[in-house]
């Protein structure tokens, strides 16, 4: 695992597939993978457009970095949360676009 200050997050060759479904499988983090996706950039945590409460929130945002979905760094006092696309793409080809491209 490595730390990206107070984050950990797993390497590449500890990403499962196993643990990145279920991460997807929730409704609101598939939509926070979303977001993320269709802004092609970093989001901070209160950028998220959920209806869920700020604790659950935290909550789905490190469950998707547990499951090496998404990466988070701190920068002052916001955090802003990336989509691990490249290394995603490159272990599952095709499973990020299928997921992201399938009917809402």
């Amino acid at each position: 695992m490595a730390a990206n200050q107070q984050y950990v997050y797993p390497e590449p060759d500890e990403i499962r597939i196993e643990a990145v479904l279920a991460a997807l499988a929730d409704p609101v983090r598939l939509d926070m993978v979303r977001q993320l996706a269709d802004a092609g950039t970093e989001i901070s945590c209160s950028g998220f457009d959920v209806a869920v409460t700020k604790s659950t929130l935290t909550h789905h945002l490190r469950t998707l970095r547990e499951a090496g979905v998404i990466m988070g760094r701190q920068q002052g006092t916001a955090r802003y949360n990336s989509l691990r696309r490249n290394e995603l793409d490159a272990l599952f080809p095709g499973l990020l676009q299928g997921v992201l491209a399938a009917r809402r």
